[in-house]
């Protein structure tokens, strides 16, 4: 059995509000192995999104272990997790987060910038990433000329620029109609597997659950329970037996 990629272990994340104590996660465990597309479920509060950021390093544990790729993050400091991020993982939202002045090529280029990629290698690069999300014609167009499906494409291309070997996606389809859901879904599913990353996935929707390897239920900052969805993939609205 591979080494997981994502260890967490009996994290507590405890946030003070005056004299009140609000529980997000409760002595939680967990293992992510290399690879696996694993879909984090749950209604809005039950913790979900506090175990992404703990992932992510956006946020610290009050009490627990966050490994990632053998590394203690929460040991780390802000110029440490920062350039962790970098060099290891990419970043999906559900509200896009493009800089409305950039194009789209020069959004997709940004991760590219900080890790001192020439110029021409970035726009190269770039293009391509664009063109595999069926951008190619959308290049020079900055985020208000584009429709929510087209940003979040150009979210995505971003994301996945730097290959990246985690890609942690935050309710990527929660400002999207159905049908773009669907797209949407089957593009990141699709570029994760094509290139051997590791996926999380952020959502209350269980339609989406059905795009992942695993689903791991959250409730109230406690894992529920953990489905194996192997042999089962998404197509539209379709649910499709691979077996």
């Amino acid at each position: 059995m591979s080494t997981p990629i994502i260890e967490i272990k009996n994290v507590r994340k405890v946030y003070r509000m005056g004299d009140e104590k609000i529980v997000a996660l409760d002595d939680m465990s967990l293992t992510i192995e290399p690879e696996e597309v694993c879909c984090l479920l749950g209604t809005s509060g039950s913790g979900k999104s506090t175990l992404l950021n703990m992932m992510a390093g956006l946020e610290k544990p009050t009490r627990g272990e966050v490994i990632i790729k053998k590394r203690h993050i929460e040991k780390m400091n802000e110029k440490q997790l920062a350039k962790f991020r970098q060099d290891n993982v990419g970043f999906v939202f559900q509200s896009y987060n493009l800089l409305a002045t950039l194009t789209a090529l020069e959004n997709v280029s940004l991760p590219l910038i900080f890790k001192g990629i020439p110029r021409k290698v970035r726009e190269r690069r770039a293009t391509e990433m664009l063109e595999a999300v069926g951008l190619k014609d959308r290049l020079s167009h900055k985020p208000s000329q584009m429709s929510g499906g087209q940003q979040q494409r150009v979210s995505i291309a971003r994301a996945f620029i730097s290959n990246p070997e985690i890609v942690f996606a935050d309710e990527p389809t929660g400002n999207l109609d159905t049908k773009t859901t669907f797209e949407v879904m089957d593009l990141i599913t699709s570029m994760a597997k094509q290139h051997n990353q590791t996926l999380i996935i952020v959502t209350h929707d269980t339609e989406i659950s059905g795009y992942a390897d695993r689903t791991v239920h959250i409730r109230d900052g406690n894992i529920e329970k953990i489905i194996e969805n192997k042999g089962v993939k998404m197509q539209g609205n379709q649910v499709e037996s691979l077996v």
